[in-house]
């Protein structure tokens, strides 16, 4: 039997996840339970420290990873012991490689399978479908996470709950993080603002859980009303012109509540034919999905009992309907859909809401092309007029053999088949045909118009009425047969240009290829108007410019389109070859809307990518500016005092001191000899000249070149190169540099008995070389920003350069086809790795 999973959920770290994990497992072990700690970590808390004190402790397991050792939960130790609990914290923590699983909540997966319960922790920020939304919000990303669904299957979800300004006063009495680290945390992550957030994320999630667990509860107990708890408004949308009123009363009808959410919903007919404006649809969705609702469509021939089934189902508490559009013959004669939702919408509050279209009626419906093609029709009228004389002939001399209801099935059958194959009009002349050469030749009295038995006269009725009835039904048939073939091309064209949109295949001459091949046109052209709109424009030309065209002959102007689209006041997309009727021209309008949005994409990225160039440039120049203005001067001025003092004659200088000014002269031009060469290498990358000379090259060889190269910091250097490594391709020269600054920079912010360790090793078609410190590393989040020419982390002292060293070792290495990453060093520190591929000729 599979275990049970507790999960405590938080708004944010200190919120007291773990300390309620542990309450929980105290007592239950006061409970008799057995009880153990898989994993937990007190980051140093003493009150969730003292909780752990008599508690059975499941030893953890060491790993070393690159040279570093590690402790994570030992999985299997933990099933071997088999107990009935086990606490488990930060469900969502990355396991070191060489563990059973990546990630903790496999593990926790594996021991749910053994039948042992489990209670963890977590925080909303690590869930999967919210990490987006916490990176917007704290600016930070959270790399590890925890798919959604992994929490949802817990059996109990809890929420830790703290106000922000409580959290706040835990962390500045250090009852969360080391003295050290508070003020750094409550004025970056732990903001009022990032916390308030955090905690709404947290209590809409937890209350998404609920929501299903109030369904799961209603259908498994067979509850068919709706439970209050919580405002649903429900719209219903039909396709006509009055579905953007509706949508937005029915947001205002929710913004009175909080937490209020609207769903739109369509109904359509079962056969699939029958519907709304997919043009006005497409529309409404757009418009109710942009107000934060959502919108669904439903089948069903019975509107009221479908919408009402509808809302029952999403525990809806009010619906949304249009007055009618009929007029008020329709109304007598039917009660229509709004009343009829009233008369069956028991606690569901229904709204009625008015609008321009009210009463307007629906409209004349388009006039639909005839069901069956010409050649069908003719067929028809032949059978129809040639095979009633020819049955009369034929049935003629068995008159007195066969009965009149024998003769007229005969004329049924005949009848039957002129309908399929003329359909309606060509089978009803053949029944009425019909009719007057059964009355005449083969009712008594014979050769009369008069019909002496009144069942045969009823029986020539029934004739005309089943005739008329199946030529209906079979011509009803065809035109839906044709609608039909219809909407299937239509759904194809839009389902290709959906396809299109997601591909990312936004080029213009791209969509207004597939429109052409779509409707089978000449050619489609997007036009747009040069100057402001004049009554004459539409067929000028000079007033007119292509934007992009498809296809032979494109259009100079809308008036000598076939077809045309107005797009907006600018835009029109002209369409020649053939006229397209009131159906097609709703499938070319979502296509015109498509060619809009790609004109206007192309555009924004163009815009986009010439103005990059000037923003690089003015930040570069900017920075250039203030480093020139203080980083440069410095070791000018330091050289310039030196070199004044040495020529000075009121000061008589020692030996010793004469020794002192001119080593002082020396290194301020030697650093200033660096930040020149950084500087012009810099521009040199940027610029796209920078020589390079590719060949294989030994890392013992270029290692051990490096670290003689750093001078005095060389004693604080512990290189350990692997035997046997292969020859990577790479420049000697430069990638000297890119490892002497790398090693500088670690020598400089690591502490004074900590060595820097400088490693390589081989993975796959690369070879990396790993320059790792016990400095004070850099948070994640700025990992990116050290890599920005001219920028520093935090406050430094005049000696830490212009910030180039960094962004010109990333530069130097990509332009020899390899990367340079950082990573946290296990334990504390910065890791920053080369990796470069290995050399075909090695």
């Amino acid at each position: 039997m599979r275990g049970r999973l507790r999960v405590y959920l938080g708004a944010a770290p200190g919120v007291g996840k773990t300390y309620a994990m542990l309450g929980e497992g105290r007592r239950a072990c006061e409970r008799g339970r057995d009880v153990v700690v898989g994993f937990v970590e007190t980051h140093g808390r003493p009150r969730t420290a003292a909780l752990l004190e008599g508690m059975e402790i499941i030893p953890r397991r060491t790993l070393v990873h690159r040279g570093a050792t590690f402790t994570e939960l030992d999985v299997d130790a933990l099933i071997e012991r088999a107990p009935k609990v086990a606490l488990i914290d930060e469900l969502a923590h990355t396991n070191v490689p060489g563990s059973r699983n990546a990630k903790r909540w496999q593990d926790v997966d594996d021991i749910l399978d053994a039948g042992i319960d489990v209670v963890s922790t977590v925080n909303i920020q690590h869930l999967e479908s919210v990490n987006d939304v916490v990176e917007q919000i704290t600016g930070i990303p959270q790399r590890e996470t925890v798919p959604d669904e992994v929490v949802r299957r817990a059996a109990q979800i809890e929420l830790v709950d703290m106000s922000p300004e409580a959290l706040r006063r835990r962390m500045a009495h250090g009852n969360v993080y080391a003295p050290e680290k508070v003020d750094a945390a409550l004025s970056n992550y732990f903001r009022v603002g990032n916390l308030t957030a955090l905690r709404e994320l947290a209590l809409l999630w937890v209350a998404g859980k609920v929501d299903d667990q109030l369904d799961r509860y209603r259908a498994d107990h067979g509850i068919a009303g709706t439970w209050e708890t919580r405002e649903r408004v429900v719209v219903a949308l039909t396709g006509g012109p009055e579905g953007d009123t509706l949508v937005r009363r029915a947001a205002r009808i929710a913004a009175r509540t909080k937490g209020a959410g609207v769903l739109a919903v369509h109904v359509t007919s079962s056969d699939g034919l029958a519907g709304g404006d997919p043009a006005n649809l497409a529309r409404q969705r757009t418009l109710v999905e942009s107000m934060g609702g959502s919108y669904h469509q439903v089948v069903g021939d019975d509107i009221p009992q479908a919408l009402l089934d509808f809302a029952r189902g999403v525990n809806a508490t009010q619906l949304v309907l249009g007055a009618s559009r009929r007029g008020r013959f329709a109304q007598v004669l039917s009660r229509g859909v709004g009343v009829e939702t009233i008369a069956r919408s028991g606690p569901i509050d229904v709204h009625l809401v008015t609008h321009a279209e009210a009463k307007r009626g629906r409209g004349r419906p388009e006039r639909s092309r005839a069901a069956l093609n010409g050649r069908r029709r003719l067929s028809g009228w032949a059978v129809a007029v040639a095979g009633m004389p020819l049955l009369t002939a034929a049935l003629l001399p068995f008159r007195d053999v066969i009965s009149l209801p024998s003769e007229i099935l005969m004329f049924l059958c005949l009848v039957v088949g002129v309908a399929l194959i003329g359909g309606m009009w060509p089978a009803m002349v053949a029944a009425v045909g019909g009719s007057l050469l059964l009355n005449w030749f083969f009712t008594p009295p014979v050769r009369t118009w008069t019909i002496a038995d009144p069942e045969n006269f009823l029986a020539l009725v029934v004739f005309v009425l089943v005739a008329a009835a199946v030529s209906t039904i079979v011509d009803l048939a065809a035109r839906r047969t044709r609608e039909a073939a219809r909407a299937r091309a239509d759904a194809e064209a839009l389902s290709t240009l959906a396809g299109h949109v997601l591909r990312g295949e936004a080029a213009l001459p791209s969509l207004l290829g597939r429109l052409r091949e779509t409707f089978g046109l000449d050619s489609v052209t997007l036009l747009e108007r040069l100057s402001e709109p004049t009554p004459d424009d539409q067929a000028e030309p000079g007033a007119w410019r292509i934007i992009a065209a498809s296809g032979t002959a494109p259009c100079t102007a809308p008036a000598v389109a076939d077809t045309d689209v107005q797009i907006d006041d600018r835009l029109v997309l002209a369409a020649r070859g053939r006229l397209l009727d009131a159906s097609d021209r709703r499938v070319l309008e979502a296509f015109a809307a498509e060619a809009a949005v790609a004109l206007r994409h192309e555009r924004l990225q163009r815009e986009a990518e010439q103005a990059k160039p000037l923003a690089e440039a003015d930040k570069m120049r900017t920075a250039l500016l203030a480093a020139v203005s203080h980083d440069l001067r410095t070791p000018l001025s330091a050289a310039k005092a030196a070199v004044e003092s040495l020529r000075g004659q009121d000061v008589d200088w020692t030996p010793q001191d004469r020794e002192e000014l001119l080593a002082t002269a020396g290194e301020s031009l030697d650093r200033l000899d660096r930040l020149v060469e950084n500087l012009l290498d810099m521009s040199r990358l940027q610029a796209g000249v920078l020589g390079l000379s590719l060949q294989p090259v030994a890392l013992e060889d270029v290692i051990p070149r490096a670290i003689d190269d750093l001078g005095p910091m060389r004693d604080h250097i512990d290189g350990e190169v692997p035997f046997g490594l292969p020859e990577i391709q790479a420049d000697p020269a430069l990638l000297e540099r890119v490892l002497v600054n790398l090693m500088a920079n670690a020598v400089r912010h690591s502490p004074p008995d900590h060595a820097v360790l400088v490693t390589a090793s081989r993975h796959d078609h690369d070879v990396e070389i790993r320059v790792i410190d016990r400095g004070p590393g850099i948070p994640p989040e700025h990992h990116e920003h050290v890599f920005l020419p001219f920028q520093r982390l935090g406050d430094r002292d005049n000696g830490a350069g212009v910030g180039l060293g960094l962004a010109l070792s990333r530069g130097l290495a990509e332009a020899m086809g390899g990367t340079l990453e950082p990573e946290e060093t296990p334990g504390g520190g910065l890791t920053m790795t080369v990796r470069m591929p290995i050399s075909s000729k090695g």
